[in-house]
This record gives structure tokens, C-alpha cells and sequence, in this order.
């Protein structure tokens, strides 16, 4: 049965359990903000840089991460809804130089796939073009003979690449620069004042640094950021949590505050509605895709969202249309889940009546499964997976290459049967929690590992 839902935001009981997982998980700082009975709460707790102890404060300022994906999908719906560009279309239509490494696939790939990521356009190319304003041409180009994930419409595989396409769609229609269509178009018409793209912008606010390593005191991040100025559509936007409730807000129904239509109330329905579903139901406790966020179904209540994180610092936007309540949680530190899993269960529960599901971990007694088949190499951009098999027991090596080549150590772990094709291991990278890694077939019987959302074909059988 849902959870009993509290008839009054109790700020103070929030600001307790905020305070009290923040330091029990090691969190150096973190900002919530929670839309209920239409009004928005914003707490903060902890110090934005352990190293200086300056405090986080509501008004400060985090790296939103891949949140970005769903503030360019209400740019690219904006435009489908003007008329100015068709979602069933070909890409090539409306960007001529856009190319992938396959001439047939580059005819079909259309913006709604790109949108779902459904297109087949891998995830991992990160392309430092330069701080000027043609960075986005400059990466389209760039990624033209990147490897596909897929052929396009074959899986669901979570693509960075296919944002940054649309948002260079955005600004070929806009005539703007990507930056300048989201301040134009979506950022002054809701008065998100605390809402940015580019780090000297950030300058006049309180800003998080990062933190990672070893709890209990994980240390700053060498560098504030690292990602280039072309990864705005996918991963730039930095704002702070009370900002990022006002833009969920706006998805609702449309509107602003002030009552500025901003979206069609149809436009974005479309975009709360499941457009792809993912064999992955774990990673994000998500059924699926729908054009910009992820679609949740909690025993029946509907929700959307998305994750998000950059060097050290981590986010999550869950909304629940039926009650009208949405939350955004930031923080300043790279191994975030069971705080975000606690708090999201507890608060999703007592404020909106939903029950979310239990984290992801193996049963107490796996089942049996024919292991062998699984093993092999798999390979994406950015990533090789070695799949190893050994007395009916897999052994999985993940290891960054090509540009994210030495960005951080191999994840190593052995493999639990969860059910047939779905597998537990422990991921060192985000706090020795369970992760999934499933194994499945396109439809044309090329065989795939699943992690993070994202989908490597297999390119060696076990010798």
C-alpha cells in the first residue's frame, strides 16, 4: 500500500533527514528543493568545499550533469510544436552535415530516436571543440566516424552524442547559439535567475566543488569541471535545485509562474509519455525513454525524471504529475545513490503517496544459469568489456579507452545471477552498491552487455 502522505510539507522534518543521511553517507553538501501543495521548498545542508568549509546555502550553484538532456529536449519540443521541425523526419533534412559512421543508418536516424535515445549514436565521445560559439558544428562534425551503438531504432542506448545533435538542430532553426536559446526560450520566460551554462556565469554565485574518494572524507576534485563548452546539450547546465523544481514545474502544464505559456500542455504530456522501453529497469528504476526524461511507474503512479552527474558531483529530478510534487536533489559528491535512495523513498512516499521499489541487489540464493554464453569482449566508444567465465562463474572488467582512455581505474567484480541474461556486480565507482549488467540480442542476433543504460556489442566470443 503507498506510504501515508503528510497534508503539510513539514520543513523542519525534511531539514532533519536531509542533515542527518547527508553526513550518515558522507555527502560533504547537499540542496533539495520539493514542489507541494504549489509551493516550493528549498533546505540545504553540509559545506559546498571541505577544504574551505564554506557552507551550501539554497542559492548555491551545482553542475546538473545529464539533467541538461531534458532542458534541450523542451528546446528541440518547442520548435515540433512551432512547426519549424518535424520529429519523424530524417536529421539530414534539417542538418545536412550531420553523418555517422553509416551512410544507410544516417538516412533514417530522426529526432524523435535522438529524443528516446533510440537513434543508435553511442554516449561516451567527449570532443573538446573549442570555447567559441561554432563548438557544436564543430562536434557534429567530429562525430561523424564514431561507432553506433546500434543500428538506429533497434535498442534503447543512452546517447550523449544524439543531444548534442539536437542541439545543434536548436540552433540551426534558432539562428542562436545553444546557450542563447535555452536563456531565451526557457530560462528568462520562467525567471530562472540561479539557472547558467558556462562557468564564468557561475563566477557571482556560491558554487559546489566536487568531492571524490574513499569515504568517510572524500577530497575536492583537482578541477571544478571538465567538461568542454560542446557538452552543453548533454551535460551543462548548472543552476541551483529550487531552479531546476521551477523548470520541472513548467513541464506539469506548460506555464510559468506568471501564467506565460512557455510549452504546450500536449507538448509536454508528450514528453512525460514512454517512447522506448529499456530492458534495464534498475539503473534509474525506470520503465523507459520519453522525449527528453526517464518514465517511471511506481506500482502504478506515474512519475518522470532524470539523473545526472559531472567530476564529483551528482544529481536527480523525479516528478509525480498526479500529486503535482517534483524534487530535485544536488550534491557535491560522486557516490551519492543511498542517499538519493533513501531520501527519495522516504520523501516520494510521505509527500506524493508513492512507494518506490527496493534497491537493486542479487537474491539470497542466485539461480542456476548457463553463464558460458555470456562470456567475451564487448565493446562501445569510450569502453571495452571483458567478460571472463570460470567454473560457471563470470568475472566482469570494464575499462575506459579511446578519449576517456586513464580517466579512471578499471571497474573489476564477479557477476551474480539476478535471473536469466540480468547479473549483479559491485560498482567501487559509485560506493560498492549493486549495478546491473544484463546481456541480451538485438533483433538481429548480435549479442549485447548492458550497463549504465547503454548498449556494447559483442565483438570477440570467449576463446
Amino acid at each position: 500500500m503507498p506510504n501515508t502522505v503528510r497534508t503539510k510539507f513539514d520543513h523542519a522534518h525534511w531539514q532533519s533527514r536531509l542533515d542527518d543521511l547527508r553526513a550518515e553517507h558522507h555527502v560533504p553538501g547537499a540542496t533539495l528543493a520539493v514542489l507541494a501543495e504549489g509551493e516550493i521548498h528549498e533546505l540545504a545542508s553540509g559545506v559546498l568545499h571541505r577544504g574551505t568549509g564554506v557552507a551550501a546555502t539554497t542559492d548555491s550553484i551545482f553542475q546538473l550533469g545529464s539533467i541538461a538532456k531534458v532542458y534541450t529536449a523542451a528546446l528541440v519540443l518547442g520548435l515540433a510544436e512551432e512547426g519549424r521541425l518535424n520529429l519523424d523526419a530524417p536529421v539530414v533534412e534539417v542538418l545536412p552535415e550531420f553523418a555517422t559512421i553509416d551512410p544507410a543508418a544516417t538516412k533514417t536516424i530522426t529526432a524523435r530516436q535522438l529524443l528516446s535515445h533510440t537513434g543508435g549514436l553511442t554516449c561516451d565521445f567527449v570532443e573538446d571543440t573549442g570555447r567559441g560559439d561554432d563548438c557544436l558544428a564543430k562536434y557534429v562534425e567530429a562525430a561523424r566516424g564514431v561507432a553506433l551503438d546500434c543500428p538506429p531504432g533497434t535498442a534503447a542506448s543512452y546517447s550523449s552524442v544524439g543531444y548534442n545533435v539536437l542541439g545543434r538542430i536548436v540552433e540551426v532553426l534558432t539562428g542562436l547559439t545553444w546557450d542563447d536559446a535555452l536563456r531565451e526560450r526557457l530560462v528568462l520566460p520562467l525567471g530562472l535567475a540561479e539557472t547558467m551554462t558556462l562557468p564564468e556565469e557561475a563566477l557571482r554565485f556560491r558554487v559546489a566543488m566536487g568531492h571524490l574518494g574513499p569515504d568517510p572524507d572524500p577530497e575536492p576534485t583537482a578541477a571544478w569541471d571538465l567538461l568542454p563548452r560542446s557538452a552543453g546539450p548533454f551535460g551543462r547546465v548548472l543552476a541551483t535545485a529550487g531552479d531546476v523544481v521551477r523548470f520541472a514545474r513548467m513541464l506539469l502544464d506548460g506555464t510559468a509562474p506568471d501564467g506565460t505559456r512557455v510549452l504546450a500542455e500536449e507538448t509536454v504530456t508528450m514528453m512525460r509519455r514512454l517512447e522506448a522501453e529499456v530492458p534495464d529497469k534498475w539503473t534509474l528504476g525506470s520503465e523507459g525513454w520519453g522525449l527528453g526524461p526517464s518514465i517511471h511507474d511506481w506500482n502504478g503512479v506515474p512519475g518522470f525524471g532524470h539523473n545526472g552527474s559531472s567530476i564529483g558531483q551528482r544529481s536527480c529530478l523525479r516528478v509525480v504529475p498526479d500529486a503535482g510534487v517534483a524534487f530535485a536533489l544536488l550534491t557535491n559528491h560522486g557516490t551519492t545513490d543511498r542517499l538519493y535512495n533513501e531520501l527519495s523513498r522516504e520523501l516520494l512516499g510521505e509527500v506524493a503517496g508513492v512507494e518506490v521499489p527496493g534497491d537493486f541487489a542479487p537474491p539470497a540464493s542466485p539461480p542456476s544459469v548457463d553463464v558460458a554464453p555470456f562470456a567475451g569482449t564487448y565493446r562501445r566508444e569510450g569502453v571495452i568489456i571483458t567478460v571472463t567465465e570460470t567454473a560457471g562463474k563470470l568475472h566482469f572488467v570494464y575499462e575506459f579507452a579511446d578519449g576517456l582512455k586513464g580517466i579512471a581505474p578499471p571497474i573489476e567484480t564477479d557477476l551474480v545471477p539476478v535471473s536469466e541474461g540480468v547479473f549483479a556486480g559491485m560498482n567501487p565507482m559509485f560506493g560498492d552498491d549493486w549495478m546491473p549488467v544484463l546481456f541480451t540480442k538485438l533483433p538481429d542476433g548480435t549479442e549485447c552487455c548492458h550497463t549504465s543504460m547503454r548498449v556494447a556489442p559483442k565483438i570477440e566470443a570467449a576463446g
